[in-house]
């Protein structure tokens, strides 16, 4: 993590921010979040409401204070790890941050008041009786990903994804080096023999299905609404996908959008439109979710992904995880594998712990199809994610438009280039700031305003929801 990334990075699940000011006790809460949460960093030594470098060179009594929270504060102690990071204060004088690494922890953690807390978005939110008594049942069931995997060893695991995954979160040592030295996913036991966890198998196994045969993902696709069985099946698509959990995302992912119809009419301004019956983002994270958060304990049934003329089913073994539920998985985050839900997340599968359901609800919206449903059946969380709507009214502003070529063409002389990144920006990123933006192309807010109204009025792009919590989206190629 870099200064920068401290400054302008919006406090999440897994980030905070904390002024070297904090009192100890206070600092105890967001602790004990992260700990009985996903995990996170707190940045301390930068204002929280400014975001202005404090340091904390200059503060030795007060950082000895903090740095002993976690043992003074929190039950049972939170076995967090300090790092240091150069920076420049707010003066111009050479300083540090302390960056606070909370990691995931299978037990309840509580404050010196014995409260405890979970992080929801970017809050430290207290929790009732009841749902401490829950969380304690869903830690148990949480941490099956770190279970030794009987009769496996070090000969079953692929070292070079290992030493891919190793390089992609900066790490310079050997690959075995890594899988001992990090979340636990090779350990010595008491007999001196080493231990091969759940999780390790199922990201970098060399076959992870000798040791967890339905840990796969397996698509089906039906014609018509029903699903038929006998004389009447009505199966025209049946495959499955098999290997590490990221290779069952990636062929998963790429497999699904060959089925994903698009249709293309003659919509406003002249302009083509292109509709898809499902969006991009929503087949993605759903499908990251299904392998992410399913119950790898529950060893009887594979994720089966279904597709019907009218609608997509995900069903996954286990149900909701930890706190989450169908009135608040919008804006709550648990996750029951944390390991491999940090491991899709350094592969950019994961975007932001806790954004991801809500975002995929704003899709849906913005297509004019309803949001996702939920059930349980048995032990199957099942998902019900609607096709888009067919609407083929020109006069229709829910749909999506490709750019064309000549968007540029539209785009005034003097304002083309900044104009044109705008563009690219919000084509990467639709939830991207307008402050974000100047930063990146070096202009001020106002010149980026004027150039989003422009665009806008052209009609290249929308605002979709409202300023806080909307995204953008690029409509067509203007008027």
């Amino acid at each position: 993590m870099t200064v920068q990334e401290i400054i302008t990075r919006k406090e999440d699940q897994t980030f905070d921010c904390k002024s070297i000011q904090i009192d100890p006790k206070a600092l105890a809460v967001p602790i004990v979040a992260f700990a009985n949460s996903d995990g996170g960093v707190i940045a301390i030594g930068v204002s929280d409401k400014t975001r202005k470098i404090e340091g904390i060179d200059q503060y030795t009594e007060k950082l000895n204070e903090l740095m002993r929270v976690p043992f003074d504060f929190c039950d049972p102690s939170v076995p967090v790890t300090c790092s240091y990071l150069p920076c420049t204060d707010k003066d111009g004088n050479e300083n540090r941050i302390l960056l606070m690494e909370i990691p995931a922890s299978p037990s309840l953690h509580t404050n010196q008041a014995d409260e405890a807390f979970m992080r929801v978005g970017d809050k430290s939110r207290k929790l009732t009786f009841d749902e401490r008594v829950q969380l304690m049942y869903d830690k148990g069931e949480r941490y099956y990903e770190d279970t030794a995997v009987y009769d496996a060893t070090i000969e079953d695991i692929d070292m070079d994804a290992v030493a891919d995954y190793a390089k992609l979160v900066g790490y310079g040592k050997s690959p075995i080096q890594y899988l001992r030295e990090n979340y636990g996913f090779v350990k010595t036991n008491k007999k001196g023999e080493e231990d091969v966890s759940t999780a390790c198998i199922l990201l970098f196994g060399k076959y992870p299905q000798k040791f967890f045969p339905r840990a796969r993902t397996r698509f089906i696709r039906y014609e018509g609404i029903d699903e038929k069985v006998g004389a009447e099946m009505n199966v025209i698509k049946d495959v499955t996908f098999e290997g590490t959990i990221l290779n069952q995302v990636k062929k998963t992912i790429e497999f699904i959008e060959t089925q994903v119809r698009e249709h293309t009419f003659l919509g406003q301004h002249a302009q083509f439109v292109t509709k898809r019956d499902y969006p991009e983002f929503v087949i993605q994270e759903m499908t990251v979710n299904a392998c992410c958060h399913r119950a790898y304990n529950i060893k009887g049934t594979e994720i089966q992904i279904k597709m019907f003329d009218d609608r997509l089913v995900f069903e996954s073994p286990g149900k909701l995880p930890g706190q989450v539920k169908p009135n608040n998985i919008r804006h709550t985050h648990f996750s029951r594998n944390p390991k491999i839900a940090a491991f899709l997340k350094a592969y950019h599968f994961v975007k932001e712990f806790g954004e991801g359901f809500d975002r995929i609800c704003r899709e849906q919206e913005a297509n004019g199809a309803n949001v996702p449903s939920f059930r349980t059946d048995e032990f199957i969380l099942k998902i019900t994610v609607p096709k888009v709507i067919e609407k083929m009214n020109v006069n229709d502003e829910k749909v999506n438009i490709n750019v064309t070529e000549n968007v540029t063409e539209n785009v005034t002389d003097t304002s083309q280039k900044t104009s044109q990144k705008i563009i690219d920006l919000i084509k990467e990123d639709p939830y991207i700031s307008t402050s974000k933006m100047a930063e990146i192309i070096g202009v001020d807010r106002r010149n980026i305003a004027r150039n989003i109204k422009k665009l806008q009025e052209q009609g290249i792009v929308r605002r979709v929801g409202p300023d806080k919590g909307g995204f953008w989206e690029v409509m067509a190629s203007g008027k």
